[in-house]
């Protein structure tokens, strides 16, 4: 899976324009897949260049014009075929996992903030997804009923209910995110708190030393 999927997937409803499929992007798949603005419209001139999408102007103003992108039948097949193969679960590289396997480096305030933004970042993800599938049920996505115009009725309920799988899908993974985190500030806690017993245990016999020699 790659950006190319994403922007086929975003073009497969309709024509769009540059701008317009970045709005679009935005609100749909970059939710799944996400891309920095700068790096779509390269990949377009690469999708065209492999005759997967056309372009076309048309007026933009009574001056000036833009272009308009559409899928080929290439690349409503490339669509296809990579929606259709399985993907290989990769390594994991998680930087997350990473720093909490060392927390004994961290001093205590910086592990805290690290796990403080986690919930943080987490929580808004949980929120905006929990939005999402509210309109998804109430069938007030306004991404998805343009789509769901366009294309054949028969195809309506597979296409609400891929959403739908795919964004619980995100809303439990940033669910599991959020109780992770909340775990690691419990254990930053606890260990704070053995640490300090186990201080605290110590007895200081230099003085009693001291005194001996006297």
């Amino acid at each position: 899976m790659n950006l190319r999927f994403a922007l086929l997937a975003a073009l497969s409803a309709k024509p769009r324009t540059g701008y317009d499929l970045i709005a679009v992007f935005d609100r749909s798949v970059g939710n799944v897949w996400h891309a920095e603005h700068p790096q779509i419209y390269p990949e377009l001139r690469r999708m065209e260049s492999d005759g997967l999408i056309v372009a076309r102007e048309v007026p933009r103003g009574p001056n000036s014009t833009k272009r308009e992108y559409r899928l080929t039948d290439d690349g409503l097949a490339e669509l296809r075929l990579q929606a259709s193969t399985p993907v290989e679960p990769g390594h994991e590289r998680d930087p997350y996992r990473l720093k909490a396997a060392y927390l004994e480096y961290a001093d205590p305030k910086g592990a805290q903030d690290q796990f403080r933004l986690h919930l943080e970042h987490f929580t808004k993800l949980a929120d905006h997804y929990e939005q999402i599938l509210v309109t998804l049920h109430e069938g007030t996505d306004s991404v998805l009923n343009e789509r769901l115009e366009l294309m054949p009725p028969e195809q309506h309920e597979r296409i609400v209910a891929s959403r739908i799988l795919s964004y619980e899908g995100l809303l439990a993974r940033a669910e599991m995110e959020l109780k992770w985190a909340r775990k690691g500030l419990k254990v930053l806690d606890e260990l704070a708190q053995s640490e300090l017993d186990a201080t605290d245990g110590v007895v200081d016999l230099s003085g009693a030393d001291d005194q001996g020699r006297q």
